[in-house]
């Protein structure tokens, strides 16, 4: 499990949101400083809390655990051919560095 980068989708999806850190603590039911602590790689989140992340924001499991899916997981839950997969791996590479560079700046 990609610690670091379930946080880096965390706190792009509050942002996509709108919302602070301590409004999705509240929507979720744990501290702002939690949340804060997940957003940087620091604390691990239980499946509930991961759950609860999904539904505040609105989003899917898969968008939080991108990162940790292999290519046979994001396949199947995705329903992907082999042509689409190899077009999929590409965009997630590319998604993937694009996240990298915008990081570190």
């Amino acid at each position: 499990m990609d610690y670091i980068q379930l946080g880096v989708r965390v706190r792009q999806q509050r942002e996509l949101n709108n919302l602070t850190q301590g409004q999705l603590a509240r929507k979720v039911g744990v501290t702002s400083s939690f949340i804060g602590q997940i957003e940087r790689g620091e604390k691990k989140s239980s499946v509930e809390t991961v759950v609860a992340l999904c539904n505040a924001l609105a989003i899917s499991p898969s968008v939080l655990l991108q990162d940790s899916l292999s290519d046979g997981a994001l396949q199947s839950q995705l329903a992907i051919d082999g042509e689409n997969l190899d077009l999929m791996r590409n965009i997630m590479h590319v998604l993937r560095e694009h996240n990298r560079r915008t990081e570190y700046h």
